[in-house]
């Protein structure tokens, strides 16, 4: 580095070639303050526009992603010089082909996704890809460790995005995760380490101890209607008796009504178990010999009486000829319904049907087919209870909602 003397002497000896560096130092940090100026705007940008919107798992989830890939590629980067014998430029450009591929088809499964509600084949070409990937970064490791952890990378990047896009299943689709039938609280309550139900341990205690008691007079009962010799008569009753002082002791039989109550069901109910054979249980839907029919509503305003009365299928809205349209464009479609629903549901209308095909332009077919869906969903289904509640209306696609005024709720 020139000393402070040195530099004053070129000053002195060469000021033109002075100057000439002063001007291009100053341009050179204008420029780098420009491009700094610019990088860091499009960098708050980008953050505002995809990184602050989404939640911190989700961003961490692509920075985890973003890291195991970048592993994966150098992995690849060697396979492709050491097993291919690629160099220089080729190498560059050709070593990374798989990963390319791993992303495009995420990025088309998530689209998919969005727009048909399923990942489809693009979604199996990210774990195949990636499993094909994490094979070929082994095949070159040095070690075991080296060709596990190669192994690894690519796997951990797709599980993570796997788990975003289950999360964004169950936000577009509204359905949970499947149920497993064999878990460990299955297997402790199976085994019977564990409740299905909140009791406290002194409860769970009381009812066995009064089931002891019931299962003892049941079996006592039994041998007597049987004809059981003595000696098994008095080890029945034996064990009845023993049953019976352990409840009262343990359980406070001889004070508490609940629990003399809940005893005596459980003899009354295991006395009786041969009357299930002679039961004739009605199924719910069938109607009883007293049933009556329910009690008529009181009459509608004419103008509300006219609305009720409207068929859809009177209502000619378009072309009656089917509609022919691609998977892109019925999702499309499908999204401006649920849309055009939701403000309609926020704002207290249930859209009728014909309201539904008029404001998008699909089919009356189609339009019912959503309604259907949709109307069972619980902001929906509250606001056509309360509609037959007050006015006696049955939904039918065509009816009006009524607001808590009385006022005609039928059109946005």
């Amino acid at each position: 580095m020139p000393t402070f003397e040195e530099i004053a002497a070129f000053v002195s000896e060469k000021p033109l070639a002075t100057a000439v560096i002063a001007l291009l130092t100053l341009a050179g940090l204008a420029l780098a303050f420009l491009v700094l100026r610019v990088a860091w705007r499009a960098v708050a940008w980008l953050f505002a526009r995809y990184v602050a919107p989404r939640p911190i798992e989700d961003v961490l989830t692509i920075v985890a992603a973003s890291i195991a890939t970048g592993v994966s590629a150098q992995g690849m980067w060697r396979f492709s010089g050491d097993v291919l014998g690629l160099d220089g430029p080729l190498r560059l450009l050709l070593f990374a082909f798989i990963e390319v591929a791993i992303i495009t088809s995420a990025v088309r499964a998530r689209r998919n996704m969005r727009e048909n509600f399923s990942a489809g084949i693009d979604g199996i070409a990210v774990w195949a890809l990636t499993c094909l990937t994490a094979v070929l970064s082994s095949m070159d490791a040095r070690s075991l460790p080296e060709a596990v952890f190669r192994l690894a990378a690519p796997l951990v990047a797709a599980w993570l995005w796997e788990r975003g896009m289950a999360i964004e299943r169950h936000r577009i689709r509204g359905t949970g995760r499947i149920n497993w039938r064999l878990t460990p609280e299955r297997l402790l309550v199976r085994m019977g380490l564990a409740e299905v139900s909140d009791r406290t341990a002194s409860e769970v205690d009381a009812h066995r101890r009064l089931t002891r008691v019931a299962l003892a007079a049941k079996k006592a009962k039994a041998l007597r209607e049987g004809g059981a010799s003595e000696r098994k008569m008095r080890a029945a009753l034996a064990k009845l008796d023993k049953a019976m002082d352990q409840a009262v002791e343990h359980t406070g039989l001889a004070v508490d009504q609940a629990r003399q109550e809940a005893l005596l069901a459980q003899i009354a109910a295991l006395y009786n178990t041969s009357a299930l054979i002679d039961a004739d249980p009605r199924v719910p839907w069938e109607p009883e010999a007293d049933h009556h029919p329910v009690p008529a509503r009181p009459a509608l305003p004419p103008a509300l009486a006219e609305l009720v009365e409207d068929e859809d299928e009177d209502i000619e809205v378009l072309d009656t000829t089917p509609q022919v349209v691609d998977t892109a464009q019925r999702a499309a479609l499908m999204r401006q319904a649920r849309a055009f629903w939701d403000r309609q549901i926020a704002k207290g209308i249930v859209p009728r049907t014909v309201d539904i095909a008029q404001e998008i332009g699909i089919s009356l077919a189609t339009a019912r087919e959503y309604r259907a869906l949709w109307k069972l969903e619980p902001q929906a289904h509250a606001l056509i209870e309360a509609l037959y509640q007050q006015h006696g209306i049955v939904d039918t696609g065509a009816f009006p909602a009524i607001a808590d005024d009385g006022r005609v709720l039928t059109k946005s």
